[in-house]
């Protein structure tokens, strides 16, 4: 979608083909979404298109190879026609369907009438709605009403209908289950399985058929009773169950009773094979499959002394843990909507057999559905989950008590999150953003809120039956602060937060805690972040959303997360100079001096021993982190480091010495030691603060590094403070600042961390950060592959790899370069053939990927056994 201020130079574009379009711009208005660099590369097919329009929208053949649509729109809206093919971006995987190196594409799609679209054969959307019954294993047919165009008097799927102008896919998906069967379910009934291509025509070709199907599927634990359903006639003459195998194989046979669908796998086969999968299971294998994803972590318990606490702080402990144990409440919210369900499902029925034992167990590691260490593949199914009870869901039937179904997740993680509507796409998102004033534009970009739509929450704010086609403002998404969405945790952690200030002996300490308590409420974090800057206490309170990781979709939306810890002051006085030192390693960063700031503040480091962890901290157990993320912060105060010193101890014991032992060569091993591995993750967190944060681009427009690079920022910042940060440590010791470090095993020590990382997966910042890191180092030689399939470091050449690397990430940081940003991570965060090997090899002798913590001392205060 171009930008408002761009379309008149598009349309300049898309009409260099002259006098054979025959458009104007009054009647036309076309948005075209391409890259400057790629316009010309799109210049002959869209020549093609236009060749083809002289006679008219109607008049346009589309042909596969070039996947071309044309969709007419009526009802006197603007524009009167708009071309469309296969968009460029994320939706290009949402369609499933080849890359075309020509793209346009509009996001909220308007259609003409019903009828109009299939006598011209216009692509369009719809939804696919199956009631699938588990105990009986049946799916749920409607009987097509004699009066329809199409297919008529045949056996059909349970519910479907047009995605209509303004409408989103999931309230279609909803409204039609409603009219046709009169069947009310909330938005966490629906799962969306797959999308397809449906090509197909009928009644001698006057019926063409071409649609893009989003399938959902609600699992109901029994068969609805037939008379539960109220019917829409003029849709629908009756309803039947029917097995989900022999229903499968009636269409196989093409009977003449039921609407066809090819059921091979590649089609609508994609239905049956989700289902067999999930109830054909053998539960020996699933459980021995769960017992080894387990085994990945080493169970590690966190006991921490309190002696140095005051008597007043170990009053105020009590009541942090548990403010601390309400951000996994919120956290599970933000992962998915039916997640807080699942979880207390799997929780209550932990004991019932080993598989559900096991299932737990994982769940308390990952915190979701998705397994972290596995590339976000789902381990848990629909299935799997919660049971709800909707007595008011049909029309009511003696001796019934009511539709019970389960509470669905999809088995693909949702690159948003819970952080905007399950259906919504970047390009929505940025229309409605961009009609925004900027004010309002910063705000839905910010941290601190979720997206919602009207048309959604005015149906779930419906009684039953009562749910209409809205139609609702321009644009369909609103806004919603934290501090609203979450209010109801909020509140009692606020509350927990205050008292647990009023106890505490430390003033520093009261008053970070009075102040998040207050952030918590008002959603203005500002003075509760720049308070946890300064905290000067024994007792260390990370808490509130911070991280954005979990919004993979742009990276705007932070999570709730909480550290507990008791500082330790050997380890704080002995890296206070890395901070103090941070101006001087921003002034000779390798890259341009224009990009350089000339007011970086010195950042303070705390070294804890961690108590209590809650909320985002999830799979892999993070070592440190430097917040906040804010970049008014960033460029006002700096940034902050807390560094978990037991982690970090318990990470090199259980994993980087197995790593190492496996994975280096005999004559390196000796390098690997845990301060060097200690000292560089400080440089990690250091390296953060520096490079560039606010940025203005080469149109003169400021910005920041997050806004620019949106989804791709989380894994190039990981890589940037790795990499930085192992320049930084050569600095200073080249300096004098480090006295008696090694490089050698700041180098050796890196290389084995770089093992370590990768196996977090590419989908995972960290992880995908890591493997840019070893696969350009490889590339250089600076890390070389022995004949024995063990690595080691080449110390000649070691030193400049790291520094063009670090040059290339800053630089296209500075300059909010997506397009390079995007190169360079699909040619080097790659599994590469080095990367493969190593972790084979590791796993072969099943080496830890990483810990899972106990919190004793938390566990305690929690009433919580240790599981």
């Amino acid at each position: 979608m171009a930008e408002p201020h761009k379309q008149e130079e598009h349309f300049d574009v898309l009409t260099k083909t002259g006098e054979k379009t025959g458009l104007s711009k009054s009647r036309y208005d076309f948005l075209y979404y391409a890259e400057p660099r790629k316009q010309e590369e799109h210049f002959d097919l869209l020549s093609y298109m236009f060749n083809c329009f002289s006679g008219g929208p109607s008049a346009i053949k589309s042909g596969r190879s070039s996947l071309m649509k044309i969709i007419n729109i009526s009802g006197g809206l603007s524009p009167s026609c708009v071309i469309m093919v296969p968009f460029y971006c994320q939706l290009l995987e949402w369609l499933k369907i080849h890359w075309v190196s020509s793209v346009l594409y509009l996001s909220q799609i308007v259609w003409e009438k019903k009828g109009d679209v299939h006598r011209d054969g216009d692509y369009h959307r719809a939804v696919h709605v199956w009631i699938f019954a588990e105990s009986t294993q049946e799916l749920l047919l409607q009987l097509r009403a004699d009066c329809k165009d199409s297919w008529a008097g045949l056996w059909d799927i349970s519910s479907a209908g047009h995605i209509s102008a303004g409408d989103s896919s999931l309230e279609t998906a909803r409204r039609e289950l409603q009219e046709e069967l009169g069947v009310i379910l909330p938005k966490d009934a629906f799962e969306l399985i797959f999308i397809f291509l449906h090509e197909t025509s009928t009644n001698g070709g006057q019926f063409i058929n071409n649609e893009f199907e989003d399938v959902y599927l609600v699992t109901t634990l029994d068969p609805i009773p037939l008379e539960a359903f109220t019917l829409q006639e003029s849709e629908v003459s009756a309803v039947k169950y029917i097995h989900y195998l022999e229903y499968k194989n009636l269409l196989a046979n093409e009977d003449p009773e039921y609407v066809p669908y090819d059921v091979n796998a590649q089609q609508y086969g994609q239905l049956f094979d989700i289902i067999a999968r999930r109830y054909k299971v053998d539960n020996v294998a699933r459980s021995l499959s769960l017992q080894k994803q387990l085994q990945r972590y080493a169970s590690v318990s966190l006991n921490v002394e309190l002696t140095g606490l005051s008597d007043a702080d170990k009053g105020a402990l009590d009541l942090l843990i548990k403010a601390a144990a309400i951000m996994d409440e919120i956290f599970n919210l933000q992962v998915w909507y039916s997640n807080p369900y699942l979880r207390d499902w799997l929780e209550k029925h932990a004991a019932a057999s080993q598989l559900d034992k096991l299932k737990w167990a994982y769940y308390l590691i990952n915190k979701t559905p998705w397994s972290c260490l596995d590339e976000n593949e789902a381990y848990l199914t629909t299935a799997d989950s919660a049971i709800k009870l909707l007595p008011e869901a049909t029309r009511r039937v003696s001796g019934w008590k009511g539709l019970e179904y389960k509470a669905a997740f999809p088995s693909q993680k949702p690159p948003g999150a819970n952080f905007y509507p399950p259906d919504m796409d970047k390009m929505e998102f940025t229309q409605w953003k961009d009609s925004l004033p900027e004010d309002q534009q910063n705000i839905v970009a910010g941290f601190f809120s979720v997206i919602k739509r009207h048309s959604e929450s005015n149906s779930d704010s419906s009684s039953p039956g009562s749910i209409n086609h809205l139609e609702g403002p321009k644009y369909d998404l609103y806004n919603v602060p934290f501090s609203q969405e979450y209010n109801s945790f909020l509140s009692k952690a606020a509350e927990l937060l205050r008292k647990a200030g009023d106890r505490t002996s430390s003033p520093s300490l009261r008053r970070l805690l009075h102040s998040k308590a207050d952030a918590f409420l008002s959603n203005d974090y500002y003075e509760s972040d720049i308070a946890w800057m300064e905290l000067d206490s024994k007792l260390d309170v990370t808490i509130g959303p911070y991280e954005t990781y979990e919004d993979t979709l742009f990276g705007y939306k932070a999570t709730f997360e909480a550290f507990i810890g008791i500082r330790d002051d050997k380890g704080t006085a002995q890296v206070k100079f890395f901070g103090d030192n941070l101006q001087v390693l921003e002034q000779n960063l390798p890259m341009d001096d224009a990009y350089k700031s000339k007011d970086v503040s010195a950042a303070p480091i705390r070294v804890v021993q961690l108590l209590y962890n809650a909320g985002d901290v999830k799979g892999p157990q993070t070592v440190a982190f430097n917040l906040p993320n804010d970049e008014r912060i960033v460029k006002d105060r700096g940034t902050s480091m807390v560094m978990l010193k037991n982690v970090s101890e318990a990470k090199f014991k259980h994993i980087l010495q197995p790593i190492a032992d496996v994975c280096i060569t005999n004559e390196q091993r000796e390098f690997v030691d845990f301060d060097s591995f200690f000292t560089h993750t400080i440089c990690h967190e250091c390296c953060h603060g520096i490079g560039p944060h606010s940025i203005t681009l080469p149109n003169g427009k400021k910005s920041t590094v997050r806004l620019e690079l949106q989804e791709l920022h989380s894994a190039l910042e990981e890589a940037k403070a790795d990499i930085v940060g192992l320049w930084a440590l050569r600095f200073l010791t080249l300096q004098g600042l480090l006295p008696g470090a090694s490089l050698k095993s700041v180098y050796a020590t890196f290389l084995v961390g770089c093992f370590r990382s990768v196996r977090f997966g590419l989908l995972e910042a960290h992880g995908k950060g890591q493997a840019l890191q070893f696969n350009w180092l490889y590339e250089k030689e600076a890390f070389v592959l022995n004949p024995d399939e063990t690595f080691s470091v080449n110390f000649d050449k070691v030193e400049d790899a790291v520094e063009s690397l670090s040059r290339e990430i800053l630089t296209i940081q500075a300059r909010g370069d997506k397009e390079s940003a995007k190169l360079l991570l699909q040619k080097y965060g790659v599994m590469s053939e080095p990367l493969k090997l190593a972790l084979h090899n590791l796993e072969q002798i099943q080496v830890p990927v990483d810990i899972a913590p106990e919190f004793p001392v938390a566990n305690g205060i929690l009433g919580k056994k240790q599981f």
